[in-house]
């Protein structure tokens, strides 16, 4: 079994789901609402937790009303508490969610800002998977501590740390990143992704085919999913096909982390 430390995001998602997206200037109503725990960091430790891995989350969260339902997914799931607390509010993501599953995101970052470098305590981790909303200087050091570092590269900054194992990206992340060395996967949607060595296409593989409810998750059940395949020494091609597979999964289902499938629902599907 896999031990990986996840230092990110923790958030509390309010999700609108609305039969479309609004223009801008425009009201759309007739929406349903609904609340549960998010952040790319909390998403990916709960998708790389029902996977299969041994994680530990390192994060903030406030000392609100909003905290305890941020993390309930998190202690769901049985993810080591590496998290804190402080006097800034907890994370908070607005999402609306129209009938083909496509997706805005709006976050307030609020406490995920305040993770600080000395806060990265990675425990008994065979890697580190990390995102980027949370402050730079502390990805940065937690690539400096981990024994594999990977990195999911969203949302897009103008630069990231080296020495990456695997950076994830979409192609918006990639223009933010330019040239990159080493092992590349590209995300492409519904087209699936690609992974890339050094520039040079090296896998390839597409997602199954399933009816689109909700993408919020679908990036992180990905990336979560081509790691703890990685690190259970898979192949590479291996390893993207299943990344592809709990990506489709995720987006399957309503919610973020309610949607993140099992080791099990990925191998049903393949």
């Amino acid at each position: 079994m896999p031990c990986l430390t996840v230092v990110g995001s923790i958030n509390l998602d309010l999700v609108v789901r609305a039969a479309r997206l609004p223009r801008p200037g425009e009201t759309v109503t007739g929406a349903a609402f609904s609340r549960g725990p998010g952040g790319k960091g909390a998403n990916q430790a709960v998708a790389a937790a029902r996977l299969g891995a041994a994680v530990r989350m390192v994060g903030c969260v406030g000392r609100d009303s909003f905290a305890a339902e941020a993390l309930a997914g998190l202690r769901e799931a049985r993810v080591e508490e590496g998290w804190r607390a402080c006097d800034a509010p907890t994370g908070v993501a607005l999402i609306t969610v129209d009938a083909g599953g496509e997706t805005t995101i709006v976050v307030s970052p609020g406490a995920n800002d305040e993770l600080r470098p000395e806060d990265v305590q990675l425990g008994e981790a065979d890697a580190v998977l990390c995102q980027q909303e949370i402050p730079a200087e502390t990805v940065t050091r937690a690539a400096e501590l981990a024994p594999r570092f990977f990195l999911n590269a969203a949302p897009a900054r103008a630069a990231a740390p080296p020495g990456a194992e695997l950076t994830i990206v979409n192609r918006l992340e990639l223009d933010a990143l330019g040239e990159r060395r080493g092992l590349v996967c590209l995300t492409l949607g519904a087209e699936g992704a690609v992974l890339l060595e050094d520039g040079v296409e090296v896998a390839r593989a597409a997602p199954p085919p399933v009816e689109a409810v909700d993408g919020t998750a679908a990036g992180d059940a990905f990336t979560a999913c081509l790691v703890v395949s990685l690190l259970e020494g898979r192949d590479r091609e291996e390893a993207l096909h299943r990344a592809c597979v709990a990506g489709a999964l995720a987006a399957s289902k309503p919610g973020a982390q309610s949607s993140l499938p099992t080791a099990e629902e990925v191998d049903c599907l393949l």
